[in-house]
């Protein structure tokens, strides 16, 4: 079975999607980044989809469950490296994924992480 790999940076979770994301990859990553913010008690979660050219309308419900899921485990999330056509596409669906976070890239989402987590 295909899975996202989640490393673990100190108290927070790096997810890098690297692949096309299908719908059954998207719910086996939900599942698995729950288990993992549960198992380290990982106060922060980024996400990179900086490799995603495209983004339908269930990969980005999925993102924003992540994103609220993470919370209710009492971890912050941020999504880094949206390209400009997926941003068009997530508005164009109507999708406006409330409570996501995002940043440019990754040094800008570790940042906004720390500054959320320190706020708490």
């Amino acid at each position: 079975m295909e899975r996202i790999p989640i490393l673990r940076m100190g108290e927070f979770l790096l997810v890098t999607i690297q692949v096309d994301m299908h719908d059954q990859l998207a719910l086996t990553l939900q599942d698995d980044l729950t288990n993992m913010i549960s198992k380290t008690s990982a106060k922060g979660v980024l996400i990179d989809i900086s490799a995603l050219d495209i983004v339908d309308s269930f990969i980005g419900r999925m993102i924003g469950t992540i994103s609220g899921l993470s919370k209710i485990m009492d971890a912050e999330t941020v999504v880094v490296g949206m390209q400009p056509a997926v941003a068009i596409t997530l508005v164009e669906l109507g999708l406006n994924l409330p409570g996501v976070i995002t940043a440019l890239d990754v040094e800008r989402g570790m940042r906004l992480l720390r500054e959320r987590v320190q706020a708490r």
